[in-house]
């Protein structure tokens, strides 16, 4: 992957609603170490916004600021309307934060926890009854909402986790990568939660390690590197950043393979090709060509491959993802984890 790909820092202008979240000049700095140097967002209500990075890269602290849970050192940022320095206590109204660890107290019930938490948000003992049954309710622990919450799974810890954030009915949610350490099935069950969420209206700030998770669920996604913004976009801009796409044609036959590679001259021979009588082969008989993968350019393959009478015995379309888009921002250091399969 090419090291010298410089990205646009901020591509489109994003959907056309008001901003939940906005930032400009955000710093904070750790001693001699600056975690954030002067990142800029802007996320629109109602909408997914994932942000990536290395381990390290300033990821939780951007959260931390954001729900005034610490000081910037410089810049300025809404949320909801208010200023996080001036105004906390309208901040902290109208958000709910899950942070890379539980608040869950495994020492009581699931429904304990719940109540807990409509206390701490001085609802009356009948409305706390009320939301804390409808919540339970919602994210399917009612059956297990008398047993105490450290005999729950991780993903039962991680709903009950969500559902106390809920509580409050906030507008706008920061979950600090939410599905780290849980089985494929708990994963894409919280997905769909933050899916229902955002249904509602509700807006989320999701920091992730998994790069599929921000694929499937974001409507723009940041990528912070160096305490900076490296770029941002929807998946599919920042995808476009990034040279990589191909199509890969492999034949069984050593004479429709010597055909096409040397028909395609613009095709990109892996470093495996060797060469017998003058002519590449390629051991495992496939040639790479780039591609865009757009249906008509691969449209045109097939009909090359046709009007030449050659057969390729398999055709595989690879597109560029947020793997390679990853490497290309960051240097391809500390790469974050890919989804469970």
């Amino acid at each position: 992957m090419p090291s010298s790909v410089m990205p646009t820092p901020r591509l489109g202008d994003g959907p056309q609603s008001s901003a939940a979240v906005s930032a400009v000049g955000l710093r904070k700095s750790y001693g001699d170490k600056t975690v954030l140097d002067g990142i800029d967002l802007r996320i629109p209500a109602g909408s997914v916004f994932a942000l990536l990075g290395p381990n390290g890269a300033g990821k939780t602290t951007a959260v931390r600021i954001l729900s005034t849970l610490i000081d910037a050192d410089g810049g300025q940022a809404q949320v909801a309307g208010h200023d996080i320095a001036t105004s906390p206590d309208g901040v902290r109204a109208a958000i709910g934060v899950t942070g890379q660890f539980s608040a869950v107290d495994g020492l009581i019930t699931g429904e304990e926890n719940m109540l807990l938490m409509a206390d701490l948000h001085h609802l009356s003992r009948r409305e706390g009854r009320r939301t804390a049954a409808e919540l339970l309710q919602r994210f399917d622990l009612v059956d297990a909402a008398k047993k105490p919450a450290s005999t729950y799974s991780g993903g039962m810890k991680r709903r009950l986790d969500i559902a106390m954030t809920l509580v409050g009915n906030p507008r706008i949610i920061f979950l600090d990568e939410p599905t780290t350490g849980l089985d494929p099935r708990s994963r894409h069950t919280m997905w769909q939660i933050i899916r229902e969420l955002v249904a509602d209206g509700v807006t989320v700030f999701l920091t992730t390690q998994y790069l599929e998770e921000a694929d499937r669920l974001a409507d723009r996604i940041a990528v912070l590197n160096d305490g900076r913004i490296a770029a941002e976009g929807t998946a599919e801009e920042l995808k476009r950043l990034v040279p990589g796409g191909h199509i890969r044609l492999r034949f069984s036959d050593p004479s429709a393979y010597r055909s096409a590679a040397l028909a395609l001259h613009e095709v990109t021979l892996p470093h495996s090709a060797l060469r017998r009588g003058g002519t590449p082969i390629d051991e495992a008989l496939s040639l790479q060509i780039p591609s865009d993968g757009t249906q008509r350019e691969l449209r045109s393959i097939l009909d090359w491959l046709d009007a030449a009478g050659i057969e390729a015995d398999e055709l595989t379309v690879h597109t560029t993802d947020l793997d390679d888009v990853f490497f290309a921002l960051t240097g391809g250091t500390d790469k974050p984890k890919e989804a469970v399969r």
